[in-house]
């Protein structure tokens, strides 16, 4: 029996694989949600210092998703593998560097635990098959870029725009919605946020979001097609309104420091692209119109 007949017939070894999998992707996210911002502003000044014929600055390393190797921030201790494995390396180190003893974040094996846990899930929802692994990719994309719009208020086109093109082409194949409906999803999420932006600032002469906001909610009605839209819209905002309000409380921070919206979107997203249809069917029987 080859392993993909392997893992058909047998459910459980298809979401263990899977948590494994998604432990080692975990542990790569932290490595791109850390380098390629870095990655990026570089860029952006070799093109500004071109624009203004400057002669580029001298670069020490290279530095890329691959290179340099990982090491301690604080000592330089180059990170073996023994102590790269996902979670546990954490765990039997103590949250603490073997080299300088310096502590470790927690943030590393929550997120490595995070992708883990939600591709384990998404392994478990679908079942083997494509639904799964395109979801799987998905979620993934989904983890890396929010926590950058967390840390930085930035959504890379880098993992933005490739999980766009990658909704319509699985869509051509109908796995989630038609190509048209996903078509119209991209069109219709884009314009949607593009005309609450410039609404807002009309009326305030202040940009309420970012142009990123409107390509990851495009995004997301390529993989659902536009009718995830509403429910994506509804649930980021209640999402947002509620952990916003606390976030400001827990920090003790004014109402109109920035607060980045793609998370929220990101949460909603994934959400009514797993349970739309079952969300909206019960609201509507709810609500009395079934």
């Amino acid at each position: 029996m080859s392993l993909p007949d392997f893992l058909a017939s047998s459910p459980l070894a298809f979401v263990l694989c899977t948590l494994v999998l998604g432990l080692l992707v975990g542990s790569f996210l932290n490595v791109v949600v850390y380098r390629l911002p870095k990655m990026m502003l570089r860029d952006w000044k070799a093109q500004a210092r071109e624009v203004l014929e400057l002669p580029p600055e001298p670069q020490p390393e290279t530095f890329n998703l691959i290179l340099p190797h990982s090491r301690c921030p604080h000592c330089s201790h180059k990170i073996r593998a023994w102590e790269n494995v996902p979670v546990v390396s954490y765990l039997v180190l103590g949250g603490k560097c073997s080299g300088c003893k310096a502590p470790i974040s927690k943030r590393y094996p929550l997120v490595e635990l995070a992708c883990g846990l939600m591709s384990a899930f998404v392994a478990w929802h679908f079942g083997f098959g494509w639904q799964a692994g395109a979801v799987l990719v998905l979620s993934w994309g989904l983890l890396s870029m929010s926590l950058i719009d967390a840390d930085h208020q930035l959504l890379p086109d880098a993992i933005v725009l490739p999980l766009l093109w990658l909704g319509l082409i699985v869509n051509a194949f109908g796995l989630f919605a038609s190509l048209g409906d996903a078509l119209w999803g991209a069109v219709a999420g884009y314009l949607v946020l593009w005309c609450v932006f410039w609404l807002f600032k009309l009326i305030t002469g202040k940009e309420g979001m970012g142009y990123g906001d409107f390509k990851l909610l495009a995004m997301l009605g390529a993989w659902g097609g536009w009718q995830i839209l509403p429910l994506t819209i509804l649930l980021s905002s209640i999402v947002g309104a509620v952990l916003g309000l606390i976030l400001l409380r827990l920090r003790n921070v004014q109402t109109s420091t920035p607060i980045p919206f793609g998370p929220y979107l990101a949460i909603a997203g994934w959400i009514a692209l797993l349970w739309g249809d079952q969300i909206t069917s019960s609201y509507l029987q709810i609500a009395g119109f079934k």
